[in-house]
């Protein structure tokens, strides 16, 4: 992991088009107000946003669209399609999780150094999962989409989650189980962004280590079993359904307990990371939007 000397200085030289035309004492002044981000005594990795308990009606908006729209896609997907037409409700559910995403830059003329950093998440995700690939359902890429869901919001943690699960599964495999993959990942890190925006999740090891076992072994295991029963027989029974919740428990519960692994040990440095990133770069500005 880089220091915050050397990571400021690779993002700098990448970075130089803004940076240049600061002179050597703005530089330094900037480098003054950066705060480190020490672990207090409480554990906290970051500070809580501070809009702590508002969530903005973008966000509700994403959430709607994320619970209704896609998942009623995936059902179509397999009911009338029987799953062959997954690498076209695949880039539907990309489509659907731009949308949320871009809306944050409305009345904004982003650059492109916040769309990269978000890219570079899902590349470290892909690269993760190709890396345990040997590892049967050791995997950090939940790790990698809930810290994504804090430090960006659950906008940028669904289209993570999104784009992880379908890059990987260029290597790992295409298929039906693709889409609801996305959808799942999604939702967890939509899901960390809420609860984080909201004050309920803190940004400590323990609280994020809890939050990942819980969302891994409910969320992601509560989509995929349904799915894989609906995949197999293209309807869900009461029978098929108990039966894949039995069979599937020992793999979510090993999945659930490498994200508890992996979260113990990147939340501080990756959060610590992109929260400097966000602070020194302005990334992710504030908005003038409408708070409920």
């Amino acid at each position: 992991m880089l220091t915050e000397k050397q990571l400021d200085q690779f993002l700098d030289e990448f970075w130089e088009d803004s940076q240049s035309e600061q002179t050597e004492a703005e530089q330094e002044t900037a480098e003054k107000n950066l705060e480190e981000y020490a672990l207090p005594a409480d554990g906290m990795i970051i500070r809580q946003m501070e809009r702590k308990g508002r969530v903005s009606r973008r966000t509700w908006f994403a959430l709607v669209l994320m619970l209704l729209i896609v998942p009623l896609l995936l059902y179509l997907s397999v009911r009338y399609f029987h799953g062959r037409k997954y690498l076209i409700c695949s880039l539907i559910v990309i489509i659907a999780a731009m949308i949320p995403f871009f809306m944050m830059f409305e009345g904004r003329k982003p650059k492109a150094r916040e769309i990269m950093v978000i890219s570079v998440l899902a590349a470290i995700g892909v690269a993760g999962r190709a890396a345990f690939f040997m590892v049967p359902s050791f995997k950090p890429v939940a790790a990698i989409v809930i810290l994504t869901g804090i430090s960006f919001g659950g906008e940028a943690g669904f289209l993570v989650g999104c784009l992880i699960m379908m890059l990987s599964n260029m290597f790992m495999g295409q298929g039906p189980w693709t889409p609801w993959q996305m959808f799942a990942f999604g939702m967890i890190g939509f899901l960390a962004g809420i609860l984080y925006q909201k004050g309920i999740l803190k940004a400590r090891k323990a609280d994020l280590c809890i939050f990942g076992f819980l969302s891994v072994f409910l969320i992601y295991g509560g989509i995929m079993n349904p799915a894989s029963a609906l995949m197999a027989y293209g309807t869900i029974t009461w029978q098929s359904l108990l039966a894949f919740y039995i069979s599937g428990a020992p793999v979510d519960l090993v999945h659930a307990l490498s994200t508890v692994i992996f979260l113990w040990f990147l939340s501080r440095p990756l959060l610590e990371k992109l929260e400097r990133i966000k602070k020194k770069y302005g990334l992710i500005e504030s908005q003038k939007e409408e708070i409920i």
